[in-house]
């Protein structure tokens, strides 16, 4: 369907935008070009993508759009050249008026497509957006720097609507619907918001299989044990808003730590069905140690100042930049772990990642994960692979493609769609197989 709507609007468009000496021979033919050009303009896309997402039908009208622009302009610039030569020098305003009309036409397809991609596109990222501007005033660089464009966001379109078209298909089966609700455990130096999830697309895909999702909302920046507290007050909210009996868990980063410590310091085992750490420090981060070691305290404390300030401006109470970085260290977590004991009656299992290539972690996991492979060998940008096994259950993720997976990846941190893993799948398929279990 994608193909054959391409192909129909590239070349309805490519007509349009060479037809002025047409127009000049069979003038009635005017009402009816501007009648299909405006149909196109407004529909071009609509009806390609069965989906009830008025983003991703925008975004596919925009592509849909880009593709026939981009046609017609290499269409275009060989009939122009042609009627150039036919017209110069006897009829060269034949010429001048074919290609001011041939021009104004593609300029509204790109402008329209464009427009439409740049605002609801979550695959073109900031980066391509800023290229593409900046590349915008300059001859073939413009069409380069479009192709790149056009070729995400069909790739979006696509994969997008196959998520959608499975989802549809195991609606019914509910695969999400857990016996008990499931509680979203944020990291370190992030907040739950309704603006910005920490969880990315996650949260949204489970509820469409049928999960019911809760999140922590403890502050972004304590110790193991304040956030600890924090976690159990708050699955007591749970319990009584549901009614249920348990919960599930699934923390990520810091998040794990401060879940371990509220269930085997905090008397709350028995609330608890399962717990899944994603990408937890189990055993610290060396490279936490050497840096706290290193920095001179008076530097250590401004950076700590400047983020706890920061923090209290958006009503967080009482921040502790250095109390959290500090349970993260390799020391403290040796002592964490002869303290915490693994509880018999939960399942504890673990999740980890592994990136490959540097440059494919978004800032700072780009700069973090030279110095934790210098320290501790293989990570995810940010925490090494020997740190993330714990639990009776351990699951080790590596990507097909040279990229890896990073820290921030395995939260859709990002929003971004990248060949050999399916962070969204990866979710629904977890919280399925702790339904196959019973919890």
């Amino acid at each position: 369907m994608f193909v054959f709507a391409f192909v129909l609007y590239a070349v309805a468009i490519s007509f349009i935008a060479n037809s002025y000496v047409f127009i000049q021979q069979v003038p009635q033919s005017l009402f009816f070009l501007i009648s299909i050009f405006l149909c196109i303009n407004i529909l071009a896309g609509c009806v390609v993508l069965k989906t009830k997402r008025k983003s991703l039908k925008i975004c596919c009208h925009g592509t849909v759009l880009l593709v026939s622009f981009y046609i017609s302009v290499i269409v275009s610039i060989i009939y122009q050249i042609i009627i150039a030569i036919k017209t110069i020098p006897d009829n060269y305003m034949l010429f001048v008026w074919s290609l001011i009309f041939c021009i104004c036409v593609n300029f509204v397809i790109f402008w329209n497509g464009i427009i439409c991609v740049y605002l609801t596109s979550t695959q073109l990222g900031i980066k391509t957006r800023v290229i593409g501007i900046i590349c915008g005033m300059i001859p073939i660089v413009n069409l380069v720097a479009l192709f790149f464009i056009i070729k995400t966001t069909i790739t979006e379109c696509l994969a997008e609507s196959k998520k959608e078209k499975i989802n549809k298909q195991r609606h019914d089966l509910k695969i999400c619907s857990t016996k008990y609700p499931i509680l979203l455990v944020h990291g370190v130096f992030f907040r739950d918001t309704k603006y910005f999830n920490y969880w990315g697309r996650i949260p949204a895909e489970l509820e469409t299989n049928g999960a019911k999702i809760f999140y922590g909302n403890h502050h972004s920046a304590s110790s193991v044990a304040e956030s600890a507290d924090e976690l159990k007050s708050r699955i007591a909210e749970i319990l009584a808003e549901t009614g249920a009996e348990k919960l599930n868990i699934i923390a990520h980063s810091k998040g794990g730590l401060d879940c371990r410590y509220a269930i085997s310091k905090l008397g709350i085992s028995d609330k608890i069905a399962s717990l899944t750490t994603i990408n937890t420090p189990h055993n610290g981060c060396l490279f936490a140690d050497y840096l706290l070691n290193k920095i001179p305290s008076t530097a250590k404390n401004k950076v700590a100042d400047t983020y706890n300030s920061t923090l209290r401006k958006f009503g967080e109470p009482n921040p502790d930049f250095l109390a959290a970085v500090n349970d993260l260290t390799n020391n403290y977590c040796k002592k964490l772990n002869i303290e915490l004991s693994t509880p018999k009656d939960v399942y504890c299992q673990s999740v980890g990642s592994i990136l490959t290539k540097a440059t494919s972690g978004k800032f700072p996991l780009n700069l973090s994960y030279h110095l934790v492979k210098y320290f501790s060998g293989e990570n995810d940008g940010l925490v090494d692979e020997t740190s993330f096994k714990w639990g009776e259950n351990y699951i080790l993720l590596r990507s097909t493609e040279k990229r890896g997976i990073s820290h921030g990846d395995m939260i859709d941190l990002n929003r971004q769609n990248f060949r050999g893993f399916d962070v969204r799948e990866f979710y629904v398929n977890l919280v399925s197989d702790l339904k196959s279990k019973g919890f």
